[in-house]
């Protein structure tokens, strides 16, 4: 008998997940439902889906895995309509929300009717949105975390782990409440800071007008996370609240500590707070997938003339190299120009860096 899948969501996330099911279960049916009809008819026909299920409830009863691929709130909406819903009593369910101590809180009443919860948090993503931006390589070496209830039993765990092999991540898992800390210092907290960074700079823009030029490179390279799902973040830092709130607590303390020593002119304090902190991070590891998507960028040096930008996507489309995002850094004055390209692996970026130097004589370099 054919085991069924029912993905709720056919975002990026849900649409990536059911292509990985796909691939590591071909005898599974994968069923999708999206509150947005045109999700569901495009995933069915790039076969990332194979059947759509009219309702949540009906495609549901019957399914012996359920992945919520929703925004945070709409997945505490989803988890409440499974309660009532009639389920296969071996059926797992598991999500794939930013924050868990809220989402696994409520779950206790899918609990109490002997029904398996496993909180979920796949940790990757991409430029692009959309089931059509789904691919079955989104997770490979991200870390993907898992925070199961102390009532489970490891064979629940491992049956999910399972499900989820195609995925080719690393599966980590946590406490809810560690899962929220550790993703809040190192993906939410940036988040808040990068936003606060753009709108420190949009206000300076009233009086300072070659803001906006100057911050199109190095700037807005740093500050790119702040593009980001502004309805997404209000609801993941509403769940992470008391989380965010300290860490915002220790920022103004950080940043008081910065403002003694300019104050005091303490130059070796100054120096030891920016040595100490490049130590910090030349340390980290730099191939390992972490909380907030890496971003593959590629420098290219090009001369201004017509045509050179086709030139370039031309050699790369002619090697069969795809580019998640193209752009012209806006604040070079000489002959030549940078090119920013962005691809969604390491790899491709690796290639496209050698299929330049094959077709042409343009520097290229990872960084600025």
């Amino acid at each position: 008998m054919q085991r069924r899948v029912l993905i709720i969501g056919l975002g990026l996330i849900g649409g990536s997940l059911a292509l990985c099911i796909k691939r590591a279960h071909k005898d599974a049916i994968i069923i999708g439902f999206d509150v947005n009809e045109e999700q569901t008819k495009l995933g069915r026909m790039l076969g990332v889906i194979d059947e759509v299920a009219p309702s949540i409830e009906e495609g549901a009863e019957h399914a012996d895995l359920i992945l919520i691929a929703t925004p945070v709130k709409v997945t505490e909406i989803v988890i409440e309509r499974l309660e009532k819903t009639p389920l296969k009593s071996d059926v797992i369910i598991s999500d794939a929300g930013s924050t868990k101590k809220e989402i696994v809180q409520l779950a206790k009443g899918l609990k109490h009717k002997g029904i398996t919860f496993i909180g979920g948090h796949p940790m990757a993503g991409s430029h692009k949105s959309g089931v059509s931006a789904a691919k079955s390589i989104l997770f490979e070496n991200a870390f993907y975390i898992l925070t199961p209830d102390e009532h489970l039993s490891e064979d629940q765990l491992h049956e999910l782990q399972s499900w989820l092999s195609g995925t080719r991540a690393r599966f980590i898992t946590l406490t809810p409440d560690e899962h929220d800390y550790l993703t809040g210092v190192i993906s939410h907290f940036p988040h808040v800071i990068a936003a606060s960074l753009v709108h420190q700079a949009e206000k300076t823009s009233t009086k300072q007008k070659l803001v906006p030029s100057l911050a199109a490179g190095g700037f807005r390279d740093v500050t790119r996370i702040a593009s980001s799902n502004p309805e997404m973040w209000r609801d993941i830092l509403l769940q992470n609240k008391e989380v965010m709130l300290n860490l915002l607590e220790d920022w103004q303390l950080e940043m008081q500590k910065v403002s003694e020593m300019l104050a005091t002119e303490n130059s070796e304090e100054i120096f030891d707070y920016f040595h100490r902190a490049k130590q910090f991070r030349d340390e980290l590891p730099q191939k390992e997938r972490g909380a907030i998507p890496s971003f593959y960028d590629l420098f290219v040096t090009i001369p201004d003339y017509p045509g050179v930008i086709s030139e370039i996507t031309g050699y790369l489309a002619k090697e069969e190299i795809s580019i998640t995002n193209i752009r012209i850094l806006e604040t070079r004055e000489d002959i030549n120009g940078i090119l920013v390209i962005s691809f969604q692996t390491e790899e491709d970026r690796t290639r496209a860096d050698q299929c330049i130097h094959y077709y042409t004589n343009y520097e290229t370099s990872l960084g600025l």
